[in-house]
């Protein structure tokens, strides 16, 4: 079943550059942009409620920047390589 949808000059350039291939109808494009847009994996409730912690703690200024987590991972690293445990595994070339 076919159905007439009518757009804006600009939503029609969009689609046509949105194409795969000139032949690409535009049903096609809208198909596989409404699939790209649907979620097949939903956040789990535990997921949300670890996203709602993580902007409490922002609004609460518990964070960190990335140069202190940068820098500490480089102090963990180079404790590491002084540790006499350490191995050093060759990387494959």
């Amino acid at each position: 079943m076919a159905t007439t949808v009518h757009l804006r000059f600009e939503t029609k350039a969009k689609l046509d550059e949105l194409k795969r291939h000139p032949r690409e109808s535009y049903d096609e494009v809208v198909s596989r942009l409404a699939d790209a847009a649907y979620d097949d994996e939903p956040l789990s409730e535990e997921e949300i409620e670890a996203i709602r912690r993580g902007e409490e703690d922002i609004r609460a200024g518990r964070l960190r920047s990335l140069r202190e987590v940068m820098r500490d991972l480089d102090d963990d690293v180079a404790r590491w390589e002084r540790s006499p445990d350490a191995e050093f595994v060759p990387l494959p070339e």
